[in-house]
């Protein structure tokens, strides 16, 4: 019994998850200061950073106290996060601040909440709740694939006027954990279609909304030039989502096309990952961080590749994120449990898919959408529920992986409740 005291003392949280976390601080601090100067008004210079410095450092404490709180008690917070989630989705659709020509945030005792960030958080949380109880021989009960699918559709159908991209983040997290948790083939197959037709009736339903609002354009719509900068009155903003998918699907030339309102991002990030070449201008150099609309948010990484080139900026944060994936692979093998697995794969996956948005949208591979660059992007919301996140996967790594003494692998499968019991299904335990 002293042994396995001794033993529980001395468990540590996963030491290079958070050498990545640290990576992602200094990245942080050095670009967004480096992006910032469209906020810096009169000789106020350090405020702006010293905001972003005081968010991150309120992350670091989520972070470091959510990787103390066993993994077990995730579960009954999924069942409370769901009902809260929906609510304040709800209340930000019909009472939120606009941003970005559209209502993402509602100001609750001066704080301002993203509710597509704390979306994430619940649907990941949900998910691997689900999906565990759901486990059987060889899959999982179909009231679970449903539960999931059931999911997706409610908060997309509650994020539609925010974009696309929530939507998509959502059916990509669901089918990543869908296939980790051992859905089968044929259900998951099933599930794409679904999907597919969920998605053409969306799309559907905005050509019919807009014929009703007479396809007016959004003209009060403008480039924003900072928080809560930009304005508009269309709720679910068709044209300019057309007008974003028609240029994406312009076969012309970005260097042939004038440089308009609605192309200025897209060309502003061109021309700062062009002029920082392969090895960079070095960071607080940038020439296009002053001119590039929200480059200290959803274009950081331009920021980035500009100061430090498509080398180190570029591939090299490309490879920090995917490292992230790795690791928690590594971690998910040594789980016994499936709930533990889950979680932590799919917080995983949440954050390098959402890294992997950003950086496709801002190199052009995606269309125009706004997503921010996990840990790195300036804002309050996004940097407290990623911290959480890493939170997740550090108590996953403290309290879930096998240990070499039986008596402790024993105590922590008798410590979780009766229907987290399913082993791991990716069967690399």
């Amino acid at each position: 019994m002293e042994v396995a005291a001794l033993k529980r003392e001395q468990r540590r949280s996963d030491p290079y998850i958070w050498g990545i976390i640290i990576i992602l601080y200094i990245v942080s601090v050095v670009e967004v200061y480096s992006a910032i100067s469209r906020e810096i008004t009169g000789g106020d210079v350090y405020s702006p950073i010293m905001k972003h410095i005081l968010f991150l450092f309120s992350g670091f404490f989520i972070t470091y106290f959510t990787s103390y709180i066993h993994y077990k008690w995730f579960k009954g917070l999924a069942y409370l996060m769901i009902p809260l989630s929906i609510v304040l989705l709800i209340s930000i659709l019909f009472w939120g601040d606009v941003i970005n020509g559209a209502k993402r945030s509602i100001t609750l005792l001066g704080v301002s909440i993203q509710g597509s960030e704390i979306a994430k958080i619940t649907i990941v949380l949900a998910m691997a709740t689900v999906l565990a109880k759901s486990q059987i021989k060889r899959g999982v009960e179909m009231k679970g694939v449903l539960w999931v699918v059931g999911l997706v559709t409610v908060f997309s159908a509650l994020l539609v006027t925010q974009g696309l991209t929530n939507t998509l983040l959502f059916i990509g997290i669901s089918l990543c954990m869908m296939l980790i948790g051992g859905v089968e083939l044929y259900k998951l197959l099933g599930i794409f279609l679904v999907y597919v037709v969920l998605a053409l009736a969306t799309m559907q339903a905005k050509d019919l909304i807009s014929e009703g609002v007479g396809g007016k354009p959004d003209t009060q719509e403008v480039v924003a030039q900072g928080e809560g900068a930009e304005k508009s009155d269309h709720p679910i903003r068709i044209s300019t989502w057309k007008s974003r998918l028609d240029d994406f699907f312009d076969s012309t030339p970005e260097y042939e096309k004038p440089t308009t309102s609605d192309n200025l991002q897209e060309h502003r990030a061109a021309m700062a990952m062009a002029h920082g070449g392969i090895i960079g201008v070095g960071p607080g150099n940038s020439r296009e961080a002053s001119r590039l609309p929200l480059a200290f948010s959803d274009y950081i990484y331009a920021i980035i590749i500009e100061d430090l080139g498509f080398l180190f900026g570029g591939v090299g944060l490309l490879l920090v994120y995917l490292m992230i994936l790795a690791r928690a692979g590594l971690i998910a093998r040594r789980c016994t449990k499936a709930f533990p697995a889950l979680l932590v794969m799919g917080m995983a996956v949440m954050i390098v898919l959402q890294a992997l948005f950003n950086m496709a949208i801002v190199v052009g591979v995606f269309p125009v959408s706004g997503q921010q660059l996990p840990l790195i992007s300036k804002g309050g919301t996004s940097i407290w529920m990623i911290s959480f996140a890493f939170g997740v996967m550090l108590s996953v790594s403290r309290y879930a992986v096998k240990d070499s003494g039986s008596e402790i692998k024993t105590e922590r499968e008798n410590n979780l409740p009766d229907d987290l019991q399913a082993a791991n299904p990716t069967n690399l335990a």
